[in-house]
């Protein structure tokens, strides 16, 4: 174990230092800066506390070793301390596992409808229900940034962001959960617009993006971004406002589009839109590194196409699959009302073990 201990003493040194940090006041005169150093104090911190637990059973087994040979008592405990060892050696081997510096960050996640029509945008509207039940299980704040609902009640697209309530751990970070669920979903089930009540398969997308906290971060050249006005419409195509409140708004250099119409005030609908944007370009930004370091990034698809699914919804089964863990449940209906842990958990295991395997090559 003296390898894993050699990684983690500049950790331990790093801890000490913000801790350090924080103390003084000054830092705090700083919000960003200080939820930065608070996020990775926080972070830090568990690495601190596995490592204090491996000392101790260390340090417990030597002694009983050490004394096995004079006392037979001691020389019985040795197994169990020795289990208590190995135990606490692969706690400490997983937490060093470096983990997506994003985990702790909240989530912007946009619903697309695909392939199907009015039964996709009817599911994407049924993804947007499950996913605010979770989030509500979850004890997040949820805020709905921008909508473009159909004659039936459904969406052509969503956007929402969802926040954690104070400081968390990074795996409780919204991110550390949701970033799994990025990719196409696909429904099988008769749609309420069927009158033969034949079963069709459609799709829907969702794209999750962890958001930017400080505008510094992911600063916006206005220079380089086209700015369109125009009048908001509803369901149907037809005009719900008199005034030209509507924005899209187009990053030339990326080509990114983000339109946003979902308040009656175009300066809200811009700063909106502004958010979306500075979580597109950091999401760009990181898949870019991580397709110059790993090849292409294959955690999320870019278009709404059943062939691509990550995961599917069988109403007529009650069934839901996730394709990429291998998972599987009879219990749809629960997971739609928000019981989509077991579904999340088997992902952040699977990437777990990936992550694992490959720190042991």
């Amino acid at each position: 174990m003296a390898e894993a201990f050699a990684a983690v003493q500049p950790l331990l040194d790093e801890y000490a230092d913000i801790e350090h940090q924080l103390a003084d006041p000054a830092v705090h005169a700083d919000a960003g800066r200080a939820r930065t150093l608070g996020r990775r104090f926080a972070e830090l911190g568990r690495v601190v506390a596995a490592h204090h637990v491996w000392e101790a059973a260390q340090e417990d087994l030597t002694a009983a070793r050490s004394m096995a040979d004079a006392d037979p008592e001691f020389a019985e405990e040795v197994p169990a301390l020795e289990a208590a060892v190995e135990a606490a050696t692969e706690t400490l081997r997983r937490i060093l596992i470096p983990r997506d510096p994003d985990d702790g960050r909240d989530v912007i996640l946009e619903i697309k409808s695909g392939e199907g029509g009015e039964e996709s945008a009817l599911f994407a509207g049924d993804l947007l229900k499950m996913y605010l039940k979770y989030a509500e299980h979850q004890g997040w704040k949820t805020e709905v940034l921008g909508a473009t609902p159909t004659d039936m009640g459904g969406y052509k697209d969503i956007s929402v962001a969802v926040k954690s309530r104070g400081a968390v751990q990074p795996e409780d970070g919204v991110w550390a959960q949701l970033k799994y669920e990025g990719g196409v979903h696909r429904v099988q089930r008769v749609p309420a617009t069927e009158s033969q009540g034949r079963i069709h398969t459609s799709a829907a997308g969702v794209l999750v993006y962890p958001e930017v906290e400080e505008v510094a971060e992911v600063p916006i050249d206005m220079n380089d971004v086209r700015v369109d006005v125009y009048r908001s419409s509803g369901p149907g195509g037809q005009s719900v406002n008199t005034t030209d409140s509507a924005v899209r708004l187009t990053h030339v250099p990326t080509g990114i589009v983000v339109s946003m119409q979902n308040e009656k005030s175009q300066l809200q609908n811009k700063e909106a839109a502004l958010r979306i944007l500075r979580a597109r370009l950091l999401a760009a930004e990181r898949e870019a590194a991580e397709a110059e370091a790993h090849d292409l990034r294959k955690s999320q698809i870019r278009t709404v196409d059943r062939s691509e699914r990550i995961r599917t919804y069988n109403y007529p089964e009650n069934r839901i699959a996730d394709h990429r863990t291998g998972y599987k449940s009879y219990n749809l209906d629960q997971v739609l009302a928000g019981d989509l842990g077991p579904v999340i958990h088997s992902a952040i295991e699977a990437d777990e073990q990936a992550r694992l395997a490959a720190s042991d090559d």
